[in-house]
């Protein structure tokens, strides 16, 4: 199996990124292209800040993330602590007052509604393969 020589500058990079672990992150995570990296590297050097703060910056944006989170769980615990459990059941019972009106209406315009139609004995029974027994 023959392998390609690489190029010194390109093996230098390797040797680089194998020191440097948090760039082959940034690459997985798509916040980065190896050839973006690469060129960085080659134009601004191994000793360039921005090598310093690759890494960093996720890291930052989980610690804000999380808390926001912490945040936003505060909040709901506050609001949860400020409900009147009264007044949510009085909004709940007329919810369920215009849930059961709309039903209502839907009902006699569909027609389904068995009140509405009395059923007539003599019609005989529905099932057609009814049998009497002997």
């Amino acid at each position: 199996m023959t392998q390609k020589k690489l190029h010194p500058s390109v093996l230098k990079f390797k040797e680089f990124v194998r020191n440097n672990p948090k760039i082959i992150q940034e690459v997985r995570k798509g916040n980065a292209t190896w050839q973006e990296l690469y060129e960085d590297w080659y134009l601004l050097g191994e000793d360039d800040k921005r090598w310093e703060t690759i890494g960093t910056e996720s890291e930052l944006e989980a610690k804000a993330s999380s808390e926001s989170k912490v945040d936003f769980m505060s909040n709901i615990i506050g609001m949860m602590k400020k409900m009147d459990v009264n007044q949510i059941q009085a909004h709940l019972n007329n919810l369920s007052e215009a849930v059961g009106a709309i039903q209502g209406i839907l009902s006699q315009f569909q027609g389904t509604s068995g009140s509405s139609t009395p059923v007539n004995p003599s019609e005989g029974p529905k099932n057609p393969f009814s049998f009497r027994q002997d």
